[in-house]
């Protein structure tokens, strides 16, 4: 922020003129008796006392470490537009530079500068030991601001280190002050949502950035200060930072952080996957749509497993093998090559592993059913236990607003105690409304997975390459190329569904499945 006022001086005015200048680096400053205000009547009244007119008044506030404050640049332009006004008013040394650079830039000015605070004045005519002394009131200060940044370097790598964010909330999150008055970050309840949905439409591997971008403003992604839509290179920077998953990258290192995850680990890492796909070898928009690039990744040396075309008709997949990566790894990973007719067998292959019969269909189906009565008692007894802290807090509420009627307690201590229950309402308001909508869909999510499941293998035979890797993600983790072969997981709960499956095949009783084999399914 910078304010420049003009002194409109009579014409007939012989004092000589003068130009002020008057700065304080943060609002902390400003409320801390650094304020412009007083540096302004301070400086009027020096000016008045000693005979100088005021030509112009320069005003910044702000923090700068560097030059390039807007005021005391527009200060020296008009100095050296002006060269009959030669004097310049500042309250004291550390006021007027920041650094080293301002020195020399205010000392080819030729100007004589008082310092009204310190009472000193100088021009080209002061003695050496003036300008000496002057010179180390000026590199003290920038000592004090390369201090003040290395020691707020410092506190933030340690806050860091403790597990909190040291910076202003990204995107999805909101800065909060806890109750220690400690600063901590806390998922935005408008924009975290929006966020999570942006890596479950990329790591489909469907849609490009820019899609993402599109649907993520239909979706009213904004910046929180401004209101400005969301540039894409802003989306694809989100997608890279691993902050959303509870984990942050600061100074070089990787913390744990103590705050709530928007994100799930293993979806931002299938994100990196299909990123890195994209990126090997220079991808270029128009490309082929290889089923399987971006779902796997080298074992050897963790880099995505891309598609090629080899012989303009062959399709090969190999590791992308970047240098960084694959320091110190076996470098032959980086020359094996695999036809994508023998990974789309052993995708089969896997998806064959959920294929049922109709009496194991039923059989869960049932187990489905058993179990809602237990997922229903659970979600009811969790909406209880939240309704009654709702209730606590909003009692809480009402008896400190009686305290603070009848002056037990003032009223900026209602304000922060208030606003912090209010806090913990919303929150118990969004696990209600959680546990409402989980008991909903509890049936008919679990007989839809079961039948997409069955249904897999025959699903994958279809399918173009883009459909092909929406179905292995969907099912498939963890993918990755150990010596040609698919090694993968099944996502829960096809993971339990396939074992499942495997124990009815080895049972040996004739016609029929024991019981024991669904056990997992039941309720308890």
């Amino acid at each position: 922020m910078r304010k420049r006022l003009r002194v409109a001086e009579p014409a007939h005015d012989a004092r000589r003129q003068a130009v002020i200048y008057a700065r304080v680096s943060s609002k902390e400053q400003e409320k801390e008796g650094f304020s412009i205000p007083a540096q302004l009547k301070l400086l009027k009244e020096y000016a008045a006392a000693n005979g100088f007119a005021v030509a112009q008044e320069y005003v910044d506030i702000e923090t700068a470490k560097q030059t390039g404050r807007t005021a005391f640049g527009e200060m020296v332009a008009y100095l050296k537009a002006h060269p009959a006004i030669r004097v310049m008013l500042v309250e004291k040394t550390d006021r007027l530079y920041r650094n080293l650079k301002d020195w020399v830039t205010v000392d080819e000015l030729e100007v004589e500068m008082h310092f009204a605070k310190e009472g000193v004045v100088l021009s080209r005519e002061s003695r050496s030991s003036e300008k000496f002394m002057h010179g180390i009131k000026v590199l003290m200060a920038k000592n004090y601001i390369d201090n003040l940044s290395e020691e707020t370097r410092k506190g933030m790598t340690e806050k860091a280190a403790q597990g909190f964010w040291p910076s202003n909330a990204p995107l999805g999150y909101r800065n909060m002050m806890r109750e220690d008055g400690r600063k901590i970050i806390v998922p935005d309840e408008v924009t975290a949502p929006i966020i999570r949905k942006m890596f479950e439409w990329y790591a489909w591997g469907d849609l490009s950035t820019q899609e993402v971008t599109k649907k993520a403003r239909a979706a009213g992604l904004v910046f929180k200060k401004t209101g400005a839509r969301i540039p894409k290179s802003t989306v694809a920077a989100i997608l890279r930072n691993r902050i959303y998953t509870g984990r942050f990258d600061w100074d070089g290192k990787t913390y744990q952080g103590r705050y709530d995850a928007i994100v799930p680990t293993e979806l931002w890492e299938r994100v990196q996957d299909v990123m890195d796909g994209r990126n090997a070898r220079g991808a270029k928009k128009g490309r082929r749509d290889f089923a399987f690039s971006g779902l796997i990744a080298c074992h050897a040396c963790g880099c995505a497993v891309v598609g090629e075309i080899k012989k303009e008709r062959y399709v090969y997949y190999h590791c992308t093998g970047y240098a960084d990566k694959c320091e110190g790894k076996p470098a032959d990973c980086r020359r094996k090559y695999v036809r994508e007719e023998v990974l789309e067998a052993q995708f089969t292959e896997l998806l064959g592993r959920l294929r049922f019969d109709d009496y194991v269909l039923e059989w869960v189906r049932d187990a489905l059913h058993a179990s809602h009565a237990a997922e229903r008692r659970e979600h009811d007894e969790a909406i209880k236990r939240h309704q009654a802290e709702y209730k606590r807090l909003d009692d809480r509420i009402h008896a400190m607003y009686v305290d603070k009627l009848d002056g037990l307690v003032d009223t900026a201590f209602f304000e922060k105690m208030s606003n912090q229950w209010r806090e913990e309402q919303n929150r118990c308001q969004r696990e209600i409304e959680r546990h409402q909508n989980a008991d909903k869909s509890y049936l008919s999510e679990g007989v839809a997975l079961l039948e997409r499941a069955r249904d897999a293998q025959r699903l994958f035979a279809k399918q173009e390459p883009r459909e092909k890797r929406r179905l292995l993600n969907f099912v498939l983790s963890n993918c990755t190329w150990e010596d040609g072969k698919v090694v993968a997981t099944f996502r829960q709960p096809f993971d339990m569904l396939a074992e499942t499956i495997i124990e009815t095949r080895n049972e040996n009783a004739p016609g029929g499945v024991s019981e024991r084999v669904f056990e997992k399914w039941l309720p308890e």
